[in-house]
């Protein structure tokens, strides 16, 4: 079954986005396309650019419009660019207008998971109808809460309407990657295959391969991974933090890695994270300190 229907000229983009492969979509010809796939193949674009790096620049581009899809990913830009108050009062203008349609939401609910505000980006994802990315999105915010029981129940619905896409069987392998045991070598299987030819890698599938591979106990292979990731882009963020998490648990100096992870994405869930559990060490190790 298409989800997409008339928005079938849309597929091979959509399939390049969700692989990773944001440079081959910023150069898809789009000339071809109706008005309304040209939108949301632009916002695709747009968005890709955002993950290569360019979120300052989308949002200096995007500055007239005002087609609801571009306005979503301008607010997305602009988050990504600091932001962070213009961008969710953008979201929270755009959630009636772009209700159902999920070029609109889910770049607002994209920024408002960055918000913090994980169940109201909930809340409008399950308004939509038979969105791969928005059921992929609603798989990782439920991860994000330690909900694995219902990410796989967003997979095991999407699946019956999305079949074998290859979106849901990544968002399967993200529970996979969780949940552990046989499911290590399942997401594997995948990450893998899609590393494995010219058509479908990307440096997201090269990560989780490696990732999978660090699971299963294959340090060697698994550093050698991200280190081939870094070597395609320096600043891959996602291969930064893993690395580092690699590189630490293996009693190796991170330094590099975090301070270079800190220059090119300083709001990484990596980074927030080990912030976090570092205040939390500080303010129990506080208790127990000597009072003179």
């Amino acid at each position: 079954m298409d989800p997409y229907g008339s928005e079938g000229e849309l597929l091979n983009i959509r399939t390049a986005f969700y692989q990773g492969q944001y440079s081959e979509v910023v150069a898809t010809n789009t000339d071809g396309f109706n008005d309304a796939n040209k939108i949301k193949a632009r916002a695709l674009q747009y968005r890709a650019s955002i993950h290569l790096g360019g979120a300052h620049s989308v949002a200096l581009e995007l500055q007239s419009v005002s087609e609801p899809e571009l306005l979503a990913v301008k607010a997305l830009a602009d988050y990504k660019d600091g932001r962070v108050e213009e961008a969710v009062e953008t979201c929270e203008d755009l959630i009636a207008i772009g209700k159902g349609n999920d070029a609109v939401i889910v770049p607002v609910a994209t920024v408002l998971v960055l918000a913090d505000q994980r169940d109201k980006a909930l809340e409008i994802l399950r308004d939509l109808h038979q969105s791969l990315e928005g059921s992929a999105l609603q798989v990782q915010i439920h991860l994000l809460n330690n909900r694995t029981d219902l990410a796989r129940q967003v997979v095991k619905f999407s699946k019956n309407w999305a079949q074998d896409n290859i979106l849901i069987n990544i968002a399967e392998s993200w529970i996979g990657l969780r949940v552990g045991g046989e499911a290590y070598q399942q997401s594997y299987y995948v990450f893998e295959e899609l590393a494995g030819t010219s058509t479908t890698s990307s440096i997201n599938s090269a990560v989780g391969m490696a990732v999978s591979e660090l699971h299963l106990g294959r340090v060697e292979e698994a550093e050698q991974g991200l280190k081939d990731a870094l070597a395609k882009n320096k600043d891959d963020s996602d291969a930064l933090a893993n690395l580092a998490v690699l590189q630490t648990i293996t009693g190796q100096d991170a330094t590099e890695q975090v301070n270079a992870l800190r220059a090119v994405n300083p709001s990484h869930p990596f980074l927030v994270g080990s912030e976090e559990k570092s205040e939390l060490f500080d303010r129990a190790a506080s208790k127990y300190a000597i009072k003179v």
